[in-house]
């Protein structure tokens, strides 16, 4: 039988990539792109192909005239944009559910296969990129079809959110899916849990050993992710009203950053089993957050929002922005109030964790000679985009005769290994690229798992679903501001967070170090 390992060893091994929805612009800016920058660095086996399926009326050549400007903004080099693209074919069909078609794309990858039997297995990968209401239909067709037989090599699929609307949806989802395919074949991609900084966050928290001592409820006041966007819709209200802020950012990418920073440790972050053990930590933390309320949760949508042409109700109330209040009912976090904010139409293009810690015992009557406390907060801070890093400010005196307490911050910022790599790309992949590189691997500890899902939508159901039935209007905030009125009140009140103006930024010229020095960067 061909091996179902992880690692390395599919590099020795043909690969066949079927792209569903091939045509699309998901595809094109993500999927394709991302397979480039595998085959640049050398991180696809040599027999590998791309299959293209779709409903557009392309051809071979059409589909890689469709895709070249855009591969060529992301390597410098036509011969290797070229060598990439003579690997890419395509199949256009009438439906998704195109049994013919499909079997017809099937019959030349089989003898292309055949031609290079000389390699011990030959692999599938199933990239759906397609909206879920086609799920059913595709899934029908790759069974009938598509799937590689097991003795010949693996077969994976990748799915795209949105996975579901509701815990009802999600679970018909599930159940379609699951009647086509087993779990351990599916890979639901959330591209967040690529991103570098969230790949990070088990080596930061369990790889360190100053890390464990203060990760919890005794040294921790308050946890805030946000998730910050400068943009409106876009054009793209049409799709964005049928879902929301909540649907959209919080309840998959914010949730699953928030799992990774309240779990437990698991009995494996690298080799044999350790998918499930990262997963399994992951579900405890769900299981350990209450359902959420209308009372926790703050709603916003930026004025101007209804007046994009691409909705169809000129009176929505959905939400651009929202700041929910949650809990995790474990040992560790008992009673550390987490807030999960996002929104668009903001002042800043910025998503980051801002972990608030509780001041040091005595400190305030120590060094408060007017009476008046003068020393800040620590805070850990973990910026995801723009410009990963990471930094904590600490509180000293100032230089000099004065005894004036100050706040600086020791930092380590992601962009400063980028001189020591010779392929930016190879350095600070794009996330969709790390974990197309995780299912060839057979990694899944990065992908959503059905448990995970189902319990993730119950936090979330019962609030979506009074949001909905009451008509809540959410508060009205204006382009390019904090967000609604209420928000501070809102984050400092429910979120017991203490809020410091004075606070140095992470590029401040007034740094007093780095984490790391320099000269190890």
């Amino acid at each position: 039988m061909a091996s179902e390992g992880t690692g390395s060893s599919f590099l020795q091994e043909g690969l066949s990539v079927i792209v569903v929805g091939a045509s699309g612009d998901l595809a094109k800016k993500k999927t394709y792109p991302s397979l480039l920058t595998l085959f640049q660095n050398k991180l696809l086996p040599e027999e590998t192909v791309i299959w293209g399926y779709a409903r557009s009326a392309k051809t071979h050549e059409s589909l890689r005239a469709h895709l070249k400007p855009g591969l060529l903004k992301l390597v410098n080099s036509e011969d290797v944009v070229d060598s990439f693209l003579s690997r890419c074919f395509y199949k256009p069909g009438s439906s998704y559910g195109d049994s013919d078609a499909f079997g017809d794309m099937v019959s030349q990858i089989k003898d292309y296969e055949v031609n290079f039997s000389r390699n011990s297995a030959h692999n599938r990968l199933f990239y759906l990129a397609v909206p879920p209401n086609v799920f059913g239909e595709t899934g029908v067709v790759i069974k009938r079809t598509a799937l590689q037989d097991r003795d010949k090599g693996w077969s994976r699929i990748i799915i795209e959110k949105p996975f579901g609307r509701d815990l009802k949806s999600c679970n018909e989802l599930l159940k379609i899916l699951s009647t086509q395919f087993e779990e351990h074949n599916l890979y639901r991609i959330d591209h967040y849990l690529g991103k570098e900084m969230v790949q990070n966050l088990l080596i930061l928290r369990f790889g360190n050993s100053w890390f464990e001592q203060m990760w919890n409820k005794s040294a921790i006041q308050s946890v805030i992710l946000s998730f910050k966007e400068k943009i409106g819709t876009e054009g793209r209200g049409g799709y964005f009203d049928q879902f929301g802020i909540i649907r959209d950012v919080l309840q998959n990418h914010l949730l699953q950053v928030l799992t990774l920073l309240a779990m437990e440790a698991p009995v494996k972050a690298e080799g044999k089993r350790e998918s499930d053990q990262i997963r399994d930590a992951k579900v405890k933390v769900l299981e350990a957050m209450p359902i959420l309320k209308l009372e926790d949760c703050l709603l916003g949508q930026y004025e101007g929002y209804t007046d994009d042409p691409t909705l169809s109700n000129s009176n929505s109330n959905t939400a651009t922005y929202a700041a929910i209040r949650c809990f995790v009912d474990t040992p560790r976090w008992t009673g550390v109030p987490f807030i999960m904010e996002a929104g668009k139409a903001l002042d800043e293009a910025k998503v980051e964790i801002r972990i608030q810690f509780r001041p040091p015992s005595a400190a305030e009557h120590m060094f408060n000679p007017d009476g008046v406390s003068c020393l800040p907060r620590n805070e850990l801070v973990i910026r995801l985009q723009p410009d990963p890093a990471i930094y904590m400010t600490t509180n000293i005196k100032e230089p000099g005769f004065s005894t004036k307490t100050v706040t600086r911050s020791l930092s380590m910022e992601y962009t400063r290994f980028e001189s020591k790599h010779k392929s930016p790309s190879s350095s600070h992949p794009d996330a969709y690229t790390r974990l197309i590189l995780d299912v060839l691997q057979g990694r899944q500890g990065s992908f959503v798992r059905d448990d995970e899902l189902r319990k993730s939508w119950e936090i979330f159901t019962l609030l979506l679903h009074r949001i909905e039935a009451e008509q809540v209007r959410p508060h009205v905030y204006k382009h390019g501001t904090t967000g609604p009125k209420g928000r501070s009140s809102f984050i400092e009140g429910m979120g017991g967070y203490v809020h410091q103006p004075d606070l140095p930024e992470i590029f401040s010229r007034k740094l007093i170090g780095n984490m790391f020095p320099q000269s190890a960067l």
